[in-house]
């Protein structure tokens, strides 16, 4: 257990806390809550046959896919881009 805790704390440090000048308590808090819920729910996770997908993906995005059917969605004031296809 010990080490999956290293390695989210590993992650965060890497993707969120290290590239911001946290303020104070109440703004590492809204940071944090905020990168988890990009953590648990946008990014992508290896498993079902290694084919990488979110949690919340119907399934996995066939490339070269045309630029207009990607929507992007901006989390961290754009520090973190999440893509998904377009409806």
């Amino acid at each position: 257990m010990n080490a999956y805790a290293e390695r989210f704390v590993r992650t965060v440090r890497a993707e969120c806390t290290d590239r911001v000048l946290v303020a104070g308590e109440r703004h590492l808090s809204a940071l944090l809550s905020e990168y988890i819920g990009h953590y648990n729910t946008g990014r992508s996770h290896q498993g079902d046959g290694m084919d990488l997908r979110a949690p919340d993906d119907p399934g996995v995005t066939a490339f070269p896919i045309l630029a207009t059917q990607i929507r992007r969605r901006t989390r961290l004031a754009g520090l973190i881009n999440e893509y998904r296809q377009a409806a």
